[in-house]
């Protein structure tokens, strides 16, 4: 081997080893900011946050399994239904706003109170960056949700929980980094 492929050898070692370098770094700095937001220890629901989209269910701080359908179920809607609650998120971030419980009062008491009730939630993400992380962070928001919900007193097995999707419109990427929480059929 001459000089010149030792050195093209070497540049290749060196950017592979920069790119795992920068995945752990990263990886750090997300179960970092989980812990934070956890008191200080990052608890089975925010363990489950981090973790690579997987297909079926992810394990929560309840006992119930999350279950991710592919299809979203179609939104119920005239009189009786509550209004579709809809929130937008920074880019890379995945709170709620301060007045979330009050925006999902009126779905979490309509499905309280309706034995059929059924919630569907669906996590969107935009077009930048990379996708794998673009759907944990979609699931991260739609989870926060759920957890808002199953906290103001709505039953696990009313929520439907949809895979995070993609949103692909012309619109603003603030209007695509969302979460729609809808009464569903």
């Amino acid at each position: 081997m001459d000089d010149e492929q030792q050195n093209e050898h070497q540049a290749l070692l060196a950017w592979i080893l920069g790119i795992a370098v920068t995945i752990a770094v990263v990886a750090s700095v997300v179960i970092g900011i989980l812990a934070a937001m956890g008191s200080g220890s990052a608890g089975p629901a925010q363990a489950a946050l981090v973790a690579a989209p997987q297909a079926g269910a992810a394990a929560t701080g309840d006992s119930a399994a999350v279950t991710e359908v592919d299809v979203a179920p179609a939104p119920a809607a005239g009189p009786g239904y509550p209004a579709q609650v809809r929130f937008q998120f920074e880019t890379a971030k995945f709170e709620l706003p301060p007045d979330a419980a009050t925006q999902l009062a009126p779905i979490a008491e309509w499905a309280r109170g309706d034995a059929t009730a059924r919630i569907g939630i669906s996590g969107f993400h935009d077009r930048h960056g990379d996708a794998a992380a673009n759907a944990v962070l979609a699931r991260n928001r739609a989870m926060a949700t759920r957890e808002a919900l199953l906290a103001a007193g709505v039953p696990a097995e009313r929520i439907v929980m949809v895979k995070p999707q993609e949103t692909t419109g012309s619109g603003d990427d603030r209007e695509a980094r969302r979460v729609d929480v809808y009464p569903a059929q």
